[in-house]
């Protein structure tokens, strides 16, 4: 009876074993859009390219193309994911499903010649990224076509509806109906067709409707629109709007073509008027822009705009203020325990480094120093070391460290910030090591030079800080060609320096009619840091930051 037992209970033991389930969790393993270009990639004005906004977070792709791809057939040329994910389309928009990759391209040239990677970007289009998870992604595609039709003596722009390809255009009312002057008629977009062509004679007859045979850029078949051109009842106007900055100010209007705005201004306590020089007017059909410069941060000014027939459109505004850069001297840190903070005692945080970060393993690596610029205070030692398990750039940034997670860093990008300096002036000593740690095979041939360091500026309008993640699965970093990056400017050098330089680092104002919410200024010692690659040794000094408005 004993040996029985015993033969059932090794029976249910073997049964058990064999029903082990493998409650193993999967890892995770980020799996993202890196690259995204596709034919006739532009930017939003519809001229030269620029790199499409990925948005790692939201797991969005935006682009712009020309007029001279056909939306519903657009190739891409380009599109890299992270960690060799599996690249998923939807079917219902590939123009041959069967022959779209299934993983991610550096070209065209690296996939097979019967690869079709034509889609239906009409509309957005998801992506599926496969690792251990699923990453569903969006792209949307925006295309511009800018119609536009000048003609003499016009008034407004031209009212064109591309639904019903129907144009109506104003003209002055001394202007003859049946010989107008015709300067531009791009009804089909920059790069269609317009049949018969009214700019190939000297004048053309809209006394009635004319009809046209108007062809976008991408196809051959051309569609019948009628334009209508009448005399304007409307009193012409001076009337112009203004977006004013610190030391500058934008005014944009419209004018009859053919005329030339001029236009004063003075600050409001004075008895003055300067007048804008022709060259600082810019008129491009119907509408100007003109840019006042030289003047003085939070200060009244009155401007009038004079043009022929209207009468004299007078209006003020007041500039922006000359805000300073917060702790630009680096002068004030505190100590808690092993760790360094650029900030006093007892104070907000303007700057931040990646010591908490550090610290978990090592010491702080971005600390105080008396070597200074003028002999005076303190300054920033940036410096890189290997901190046991991995690579750390000393840095310096405006934001905050929010977390660690493992080994690696969870940041907050920008302070709030709202003017708009022209330079950001740095003193900085540097000292580069060769590079002898390299994070990531795409990098290794980086190994044996000399370390960079690296400074920027970014003025932007995120809605809220940008979170910058360093671990490489889930990697998320800043992007100078990001959409919301108003202004940039920054500094790379990889030469050692025997004493502090000066140096002015002027912001590229990308857009001049956007308002700064962040400013972002970041340090590092290590160009490359972000992918724990660089020199052991490089040490970055810096001193006296000022924001400079002229």
């Amino acid at each position: 009876m004993i040996r029985k037992t015993l033969y059932y209970l090794a029976c249910l033991l073997l049964a058990s074993a064999c029903k082990i389930e493998n409650d193993i969790p999967y890892p995770t393993v980020d799996g993202s859009i890196t690259a995204f270009e596709t034919e006739g990639q532009c930017d939003a004005s519809g001229n030269s390219s620029t790199q499409a906004t990925i948005n790692k977070t939201d797991r969005t792709v935006s682009l712009y193309v020309d007029d001279t791809v056909d939306l519903t057939k657009l190739r891409i040329t380009k599109l890299t994911v992270s960690n060799d994910a599996t690249l998923i389309a939807n079917p219902d928009v590939c123009n041959n499903y069967e022959k779209f990759p299934t993983s991610g391209f550096e070209s065209l040239d690296a996939l097979p010649v019967s690869t079709d990677t034509r889609m239906n970007f009409s509309k957005t289009v998801q992506f599926t990224l496969r690792t251990y998870q699923d990453y569903e992604w969006k792209v949307s595609i925006q295309q511009i076509i800018n119609r536009e039709v000048i003609l003499e003596n016009q008034i407004g722009n031209a009212i064109i509806d591309d639904i019903n390809h129907n144009a109506i255009i104003y003209v002055a009312q001394e202007q003859p109906l049946d010989k107008i002057k015709v300067t531009t008629f791009n009804l089909g977009g920059t790069h269609g067709s317009v049949s018969p062509d009214p700019t190939a004679s000297e004048t053309f007859d809209f006394s009635s409707p004319v009809t046209f045979y108007v062809a976008n850029g991408w196809e051959e078949a051309s569609y019948k629109w009628t334009v209508y051109v009448y005399h304007s009842d409307d009193e012409a106007s001076n009337e112009a709007g203004v977006f004013a900055r610190a030391t500058s100010a934008t005014l944009s209007g419209s004018v009859q073509s053919g005329k030339q705005p001029t236009i004063e201004y003075k600050k409001e306590s004075e008895s003055t008027w300067s007048t804008a020089a022709e060259s600082d007017i810019e008129i491009k059909g119907t509408s100007y822009t003109a840019t006042l410069k030289g003047l003085e941060p939070e200060t009244n000014y009155q401007y009038c705009i004079k043009i022929s027939g209207a009468a004299d459109y007078n209006n003020t505004f007041t500039t922006a203020p000359a805000t300073p850069l917060t702790d630009g001297s680096f002068d004030n840190w505190n100590q808690d325990g092993k760790l360094w903070n650029p900030w006093p005692t007892g104070s907000e945080s303007f700057w931040d480094t990646g010591n908490k970060g550090a610290i978990t393993i090592s010491d702080s690596n971005s600390i105080p120093t008396t070597e200074t610029c003028n002999g005076s205070g303190q300054a920033a030692s940036l410096e890189s070391k290997y901190l046991v398990l991995k690579f750390a750039a000393g840095n310096i940034f405006t934001g905050s460290y929010v977390k660690t997670v493992g080994t690696n860093g969870v940041l907050s990008f920008g302070r709030s910030f709202s003017s708009f300096p022209s330079k950001l002036r740095i003193n900085y000593k540097y000292t580069s090591a060769t590079i002898d740690k390299v994070g990531e095979d795409e990098l290794s041939y980086l190994k044996g030079r000399p370390d960079s360091c690296h400074i920027y500026i970014a003025l932007t309008d995120w809605d809220e800080p940008l979170e910058i993640r360093t671990r490489p699965s889930e990697r998320q970093l800043f992007d100078k060609n990001d959409s919301h990056v108003i202004a940039y400017a920054e500094y790379i050098s990889g030469n050692s320096d025997a004493q502090y330089q000066q140096k002015d680092l002027v912001l590229d104002y990308r857009y001049t009619d956007r308002t700064p919410k962040y400013i972002l200024v970041v340090a590092s010692a290590s160009k490359y840091g972000d992918f724990f690659t660089g020199g052991v040794g490089s040490k970055l000094l810096i001193d006296n930051f000022e924001l400079i408005y002229e």
